[in-house]
């Protein structure tokens, strides 16, 4: 079963994902919708649709023949206008219940993609993992930047599309690989949470992450069979979701589920927040090996 609360945008049908991209090298256009049909049938509230670098045209058709295949409502997926605006243009809101897409994403050096709010009404992801200083675009590397990003970016979501409410924004403070968090990362993300969602301000607006970056490089199980990347992902689910995350990029396949504390991958994650540099990664290391 779902997390209750969790709404779950299904990832696979993405140009990164080794298997789909030989399905788009191979043109197996009934493998792609048999993704889109198996991930509603999974519980995805929304379907992802990245086409890495293909034409306009062919993230139009995609969009077309999986709004065909799915009533779910599509995550368009891409930093490239062009193409991001012929996905919305295709997209059929009446097909999807009257859903709007989700646009994914937008950050400040992708302030073009505003525009396209003309073309259909979209919910974007707002990746506040930059923000502009004096012209100059920074990373956002603590938590209090990560906050003023999001909060430039929400700002700019009001300005450019008119009416739109807090329920349609969502916020993406960025998550790295935890196999390789020698800079706090995940210290930066759980406070950049807290203090968004203790905004009153920002009150109602969604955060999501990529949830399947937060495990890549990691083994599958441990040498006693156990799982390694689900319970790390849902270990991180039960830390973030009372912080106000309510949304991931992830997988219908993975079981998700709330742990209690005293479980070996909550006293992992705790271990991390406490740590500092390699010592993290130590607690990581014992964790998956053990």
């Amino acid at each position: 079963m779902a997390i209750e609360g969790l709404t779950i945008i299904g990832e696979s049908i993405n140009d990164s994902v080794p298997s789909t991209k030989s399905m788009f090298e191979a043109g197996d256009l009934a493998g792609i919708l048999e993704l889109a049909r198996s991930q509603d049938a999974g519980g995805a509230a929304y379907i992802d649709v990245n086409v890495g670098a293909r034409p306009p045209e062919f993230m139009a058709d995609l969009v077309s023949q999986i709004q065909q295949a799915t009533g779910k409502p599509l995550s368009i997926d891409t930093p490239d206008p062009d193409i991001a605006r012929a996905g919305l243009a295709a997209y059929q809101a009446d097909r999807a219940g009257g859903k709007k897409p989700i646009l994914n994403s937008i950050t400040v050096a992708r302030g073009k993609m505003w525009e396209l709010y003309g073309v259909q009404p979209f919910r974007p992801i707002l990746l506040a993992t930059e923000l502009a200083d004096d012209g100059k675009l920074l990373p956002a590397r603590t938590a209090e930047q990560t906050y003023h990003a999001a909060k430039a970016l929400v700002e700019a979501a009001r300005r450019h599309c008119p009416g739109i409410s807090n329920d349609d924004l969502i916020v993406d403070p960025g998550i790295a690989p935890i196999a390789g968090d020698t800079e706090g990362n995940l210290k930066r993300l759980v406070a950049a949470m807290e203090r968004i969602h203790a905004d009153p301000d920002l009150a109602g607006i969604h955060m999501s992450v990529g949830l399947s970056n937060f495990t890549v490089m990691l083994p599958s199980k441990r040498k006693d069979g156990t799982p390694v990347k689900s319970a790390l992902e849902s270990a991180f689910l039960t830390i973030a979701m009372p912080r106000g995350l309510d949304m991931i990029i992830g997988s219908v396949k993975r079981k998700y589920e709330l742990l209690p504390e005293d479980h070996p991958a909550m006293q992992c994650l705790r271990a991390v927040l406490q740590a500092d540099g390699f010592e993290g990664l130590m607690h990581v290391r014992n964790f998956y090996a053990s």
